[in-house]
């Protein structure tokens, strides 16, 4: 374990053993649903006792994926708050409430971020040349999916890129606009909430500056990095990398074999630093990269979900700093073995 490693996870048992205290609870907790387990555990973080919360979407599922069954509906039913992430990520969850009938409070975690929109992603235009398959049109099954998935198929999660939890500072925008919610349904613990959010955000910020001065020190020549889907521009933005991958922005995309041999003719080009498979996609296609460029997987990183409670990312801040020390180990990695120096001018 790396010395990153070891000082994330014992700020981690600090700061759970912190948020975990707070004051006493003024009155019963309420029931809140979080679309999937990422907004789940920022929800427990600053709720506390103040709150039961349950994720639609569990460890390691994909939200993309996600078709909504009669428990959710019923689940929803009963809940005083649903918290969402927005930006049509959650593209089922329109026909969810009303199937459910739920008619309280929505929280959209991602209102007043910095979003990333699909102009900014260079790759967005041509993963939409593959978004009008043929074979598509032709299957009633499919369409149906259509209906289920609410345009997932396509591709279309509308102009801005969804996946603003890959930024711990796009993460605080998160922590307020939650924070603000529960402390209107408990108005007699809003100083309590207050201040388990205020803690937890200047932990996610601490973390941050620690990743910040880590990802500095890489080699500007070694700082791609291939993945299963397109997830991670937030996460680039933050600390100068660059993230490809075969497939679009949705797990629903499907790479063609255009897709896949521009990638295995940038690895080969030189100045890729990784190569990882996701917790919520197929690892075939990035088997076949890696079998084909020589490369070596570098493991798994936690995208859309969290790990099981036992895994390595049950939380938001732990699936952080496990992907940050991932990429690190295998970057650092890459750069002694001169794997990158072919990419220098």
């Amino acid at each position: 374990m790396s010395r990153l490693s070891r000082s994330i996870l014992l700020s981690t048992v600090a700061a759970s053993l912190c948020f975990g205290r707070g004051a006493v609870a003024q009155s019963d907790p309420i029931q809140v649903v979080a679309s999937f387990s990422i907004l789940r555990d920022m929800v427990e973080q600053v709720a506390g006792s103040e709150a039961t919360v349950t994720s639609l979407v569990g460890p390691n599922g994909d939200t993309h994926f996600f078709s909504p069954s009669p428990a959710d509906a019923r689940r929803l039913s009963n809940a005083d708050l649903l918290v969402i992430n927005g930006l049509e990520l959650e593209g089922w969850m329109t026909r969810l409430i009303e199937a459910s009938g739920f008619d309280g409070p929505i929280v959209v975690a991602t209102d007043g971020i910095a979003s990333i929109t699909y102009d900014d992603h260079e790759e967005h235009e041509e993963h939409e040349d593959h978004d009008d398959h043929e074979d598509h049109d032709d299957h009633e099954e499919h369409d149906d999916h259509d209906d289920e998935q609410a345009g997932h198929d396509n591709h279309d999660h509308g102009a801005f890129d969804p996946h603003a939890w890959q930024s711990l500072k796009q993460a605080a925008v998160y922590v307020e606009n939650i924070s603000t919610a529960l402390q209107k349904a408990q108005p007699g613990s809003a100083d309590a909430i207050a201040s388990r959010a205020a803690e937890y955000s200047a932990d996610l910020a601490a973390l941050d500056a620690a990743l910040q001065s880590e990802f500095a020190a890489i080699d500007e020549h070694c700082r791609m990095i291939i993945t299963s889907h397109d997830v991670f521009q937030y996460f680039g933005n933050e600390y100068g990398l660059t993230f490809v991958a075969p497939q679009g922005v949705s797990t629903a995309s499907e790479a063609s074999a255009r897709d896949v041999a521009e990638l295995i003719e940038q690895v080969r080009d030189g100045g890729v630093g990784g190569i990882f498979v996701e917790n919520i996609t197929d690892t075939r296609l990035i088997d076949q990269i890696a079998s084909e460029t020589g490369l070596t997987v570098g493991g798994v990183l936690y995208s859309g979900a969290l790990s099981e409670a036992d895994g390595p990312a049950p939380t938001y801040r732990a699936m952080i700093a496990h992907n940050a020390d991932q990429l690190l180990t295998s970057l650092r990695a890459a750069e002694e073995s001169g794997l990158c120096d072919d990419h220098h001018d």
